[in-house]
């Protein structure tokens, strides 16, 4: 015990020598060193200290203030999300999004889309210098026309905008007109003169004046009314010294139709609402804009803004309504003969784009053509299904052919039935051939089963309906509860024209199973075959298809000599007087190859008549162990040849 006492003390001491030890051969503890982002980021140094303006923090080399030291690369491992990072600093710009205006950036929290973080060329951090930047999102072209504001040529965007946010509208420094007046003497007399001593300084410039660029002298919007464009304003308002110079002559659309001609205007029946209630501003500008015939909006934003349902994004959009002029392509604006203030009759409307319709002489038009009701089937604005249809196709043909709609719901559908196709058999407007369809029934179901009706010279026997290309004969085009979509079950249809077969069947006592089930292509192809009568296979590997124990044994026992041939020497294929399909009676049949009255048959068969005699009672008619092909299990006095053992009247 204690020999085993005395280790714990022993390794003690050596712990304190080793320690001991290391103490005196001076060498120093390890201790962890953070090192600089720069140590590693020595492009970064290169790229951004040079610059003119570097962010504080970056010069500072205070890249913690903004990033996480550890985390996942590629992960640009900012503290927080968006602006929120830049607001730990700048917090006056925080309140930016307090104000009733807010630059869509700001909005968003995406600083970096004007400003580069680290380090820029221009002033404020901004990745590109004046109005450069803000040209990245608002197209250059609306503000580099033909006359350009000085002041947006001179200083920039800047001059009228704020960068962040604003409390007046387009994020101007000061309300329109305010600002205006900054740079324009409205007491002047050029100013006066301009605008036919009219007090606009009370009234936005902006209503008559683009504030960037425009193609119009004075920077008048691009449609003036030709009042504005001659300072003509008394044409409609009271004089520049009245009262109350701004108010109208006449009220609504009264003091329009001092220039506007009413009876030319007022061409139809069918008046657009806001015509016909003499309200011209709900659509016009009375002053100036930027829009072709002085409207309040581009084209069909504007009719989008009491009809939108007509303007919504659709799958397939309709040209006209797209492209310019859009809904004026079809409509009036003001008056019009027809409904819905269409231009011309619907049909006529239509046909002015698309002539085929109308030309293409077709001996079955489809009834909509004929009275041209297209908006019967085309959704006119646009559709999210193919063709502009009003619905997937098969509920467009179900609007008018109910009554199909039923004869689908069954087991077996036809392929484009099933997925809605209907134009790949029909044509919608016309056809030369009964029914709407593309082509004579052959050469149409030829386009989807090309294999099945291509063949060769010599080929083969083809149903005569199949080769007539009569597919409907048997098929139904839409729908089946019959397998193959066939029209009825496989034995009334093909008894229809094989009538003699339906005769035999009812007057003779054995009936092919398949045919009595009705199962006629158990053995013929019902379109061509390669073998005469459309068999299936060559007897008897055709009927051996079914009769598998038959099979078994002609493998391995001794062999009927008809029955290695054609099983029809013996046996009728449909109907039979006798049992089994015999094709004769069974003495006649087995007498055409076994001699029934010389002496070794007479002796073989006890002197028993060959015309008495059923040789199927004694003998295997098909294949057996037995040379003489006697049954298997065969009674004793039988197999010792003693008939009269049991019969009489049999003489040795």
């Amino acid at each position: 015990m204690k020999k085993y006492m005395m280790t714990g003390p022993l390794v003690a001491a050596v712990v304190l020598l080793v320690l001991s030890a290391a103490g005196l051969s001076g060498a120093a503890p390890r201790k962890f060193t953070s090192k600089e982002c720069l140590d590693c980021h020595d492009k970064f140094k290169d790229r951004y200290f040079g610059m003119k303006q570097v962010h504080s923090v970056v010069k500072e080399k205070k890249c913690e203030e903004c990033h996480l030291r550890h985390g996942r690369v590629p992960v640009l491992l900012l503290k927080k999300d968006g602006n929120e990072v830049c607001y730990g600093c700048h917090s006056r710009e925080k309140m930016a999004p307090a104000k009733s205006k807010v630059h869509t950036a700001v909005k968003q929290g995406k600083c970096t889309l004007c400003h580069n973080p680290h380090g820029s060329e221009n002033g404020h951090l901004l990745k590109t210098a004046g109005s450069d930047l803000c040209y990245q999102c608002h197209k250059k072209e609306a503000f580099r026309k033909k006359v350009v504001h000085p002041v947006l040529e001179a200083q920039g965007c800047g001059a009228c905008h704020a960068s962040h946010a604003s409390f007046e509208r387009a994020l101007l420094i000061k309300p329109d007109t305010p600002l205006c007046l900054s740079c324009h003497d409205s007491g002047a007399p050029p100013f006066k003169k301009a605008h036919a001593s009219y007090p606009v300084e009370t009234r936005a410039c902006t209503v008559c004046h683009n504030p960037h660029s425009t193609e119009q002298p004075k920077l008048l919007k691009t449609a003036a009314h030709s009042p504005v464009a001659t300072a003509g304003c008394e044409s409609c308002h009271n004089p520049a010294l009245s009262p109350k110079p701004f108010g109208l002559l006449q009220e609504g659309s009264s003091l329009c139709y001092q220039c506007h001609d009413q009876a030319g205007l007022r061409k139809g029946s069918a008046e657009h609402a806001p015509f016909q209630q003499g309200s011209c501003m709900s659509c016009h500008d009375p002053h100036a804009s930027e829009n072709g015939k002085l409207l309040l909006k581009p084209g069909n934003e504007l009719c989008a803004g009491c009809h939108p349902d007509k303007n919504e994004k659709k799958v397939a959009s309709h040209a006209p309504l797209v492209n310019d002029p859009g809904c004026l392509s079809c409509h009036s604006p003001h008056a019009a003969k027809e409904k819905a203030l269409l231009m011309e009759k619907p049909g006529d409307l239509c046909v002015s784009c698309h002539p085929l319709v109308r030309e293409r002489r077709v001996k079955g038009p489809h009834e909509p053509v004929t009275r041209e009701m297209c908006s019967s089937c085309h959704d006119p604005h646009g559709s999210d299904f193919g063709n502009m249809l009003k619905a997937r196709t098969d509920k467009v043909c179900f609007t008018c052919h109910p009554e199909a709609e039923g004869a689908f719901l069954k087991a077996y559908v036809h392929k484009p039935a099933a997925e809605a196709q209907c134009g790949a058999c029909h044509r919608a407007h016309g056809s030369d051939h009964r029914n709407l369809v593309k082509e004579e029934e052959g050469k149409l179901c030829a386009g989807c089963h090309a294999g099945l009706l291509k063949g060769r010279a010599g080929e083969g026997p083809r149903h005569k309906p199949f080769n007539d290309g009569r597919c409907l004969t048997c098929h139904d085009p839409h729908a089946s509860n019959i397998a193959g979509m066939i029209v009825k079950d496989q034995r009334t249809l093909c008894l229809s024209c094989h009538q003699p077969l339906e005769q035999a069947m009812r007057t003779e006592t054995s009936n092919h199973a398949p045919v009595s089930q009705g199962l006629c292509t158990k053995c013929h192809s019902p379109h061509k075959a390669n073998l005469n009568k459309l068999l299936l296979a060559l007897s008897p590997d055709l009927c051996l298809g079914c009769h598998k124990d038959l099979k078994e044994k002609l493998a391995r026992e001794k062999v009927h000599a008809p029955a290695a041939g054609d099983c029809q020497t013996c046996h009728k294929p449909h109907t039979s007087r006798e049992r089994a399909l015999a094709a004769l009676p069974v003495q006649e049949l087995c007498g055409q190859c076994h001699e029934g009255g010389d002496d070794r048959f007479r002796k073989a068969h006890v002197g028993i008549s060959a015309a008495v005699m059923d040789c199927r009672k004694c003998h295997s008619p098909h294949t057996s162990r037995d040379s003489k092909f006697f049954k298997e299990t065969m009674h004793a006095p039988f197999t010792a040849g003693a008939c009269d053992d049991c019969h009489t009247g049999v003489k040795p």
